[in-house]
């Protein structure tokens, strides 16, 4: 499932072959066949392993900051701390979420999910704040990241996505100007 992980990541759903995958985990092809019949039931597996990461990092945001506008922040924070993977190979999550949308009828409409949870999440924070616009914000917030991560893979240039970490925190602030 590591390999797995890693490789869809690194290179693409349409790239990454059974082969490499067993390659990868050092195992013969024929344990991967032995847990995943298909290539389809390895990517729903990445996709859940994915879900499950987001919901970890968001459990522990949210346990590790006190406040709704300090959640905000740690997400932008750990989000933007991996600039250097991201302009590499792009945001984990929104590569995933794009490359499984372009396969069609074969696409797992669960990968909308790694888009969901952060947003459905980011909500919950602006609403804390008391803000109506609470499910816009949300959008806004990780559209900002998904277009800084895009264009920090594009223009391979990490320092870009730490200064949109850095935009989009400020912005945070300017929403609640007296909640620390």
């Amino acid at each position: 499932m590591a390999a797995a992980f890693q490789l869809v990541y690194q290179q693409g759903i349409e790239r990454t072959t059974i082969a490499d995958i067993a390659r990868a985990a050092d195992v013969p092809v024929g344990n991967v066949y032995y847990y995943f019949k298909t290539k389809d039931e390895i990517i729903a597996a990445v996709i859940e392993a994915h879900v499950h990461e987001v919901q970890t990092v968001i459990a522990s945001i949210t346990q590790r900051y006190h406040t709704p506008k300090a959640r905000l922040k740690g997400l932008v924070a750990a989000l933007a701390g991996q600039a250097d993977l991201i302009a590499r190979h792009g945001c984990p999550n929104g590569t995933l979420c794009a490359e499984q949308d372009k396969r069609g009828s074969a696409a797992d409409p669960s990968a909308a999910q790694l888009m969901r949870i952060p947003i459905d999440w980011a909500a919950e924070q602006f609403r804390a704040m008391g803000r109506p616009d609470a499910d816009d914000l949300a959008v806004d917030l990780i559209a900002a990241y998904q277009g800084g991560a895009q264009l920090t893979q594009a223009l391979g240039d990490p320092g870009l996505l730490a200064r949109q970490g850095q935009r989009i925190a400020r912005w945070i602030d300017s929403l609640d100007p007296h909640e620390d």
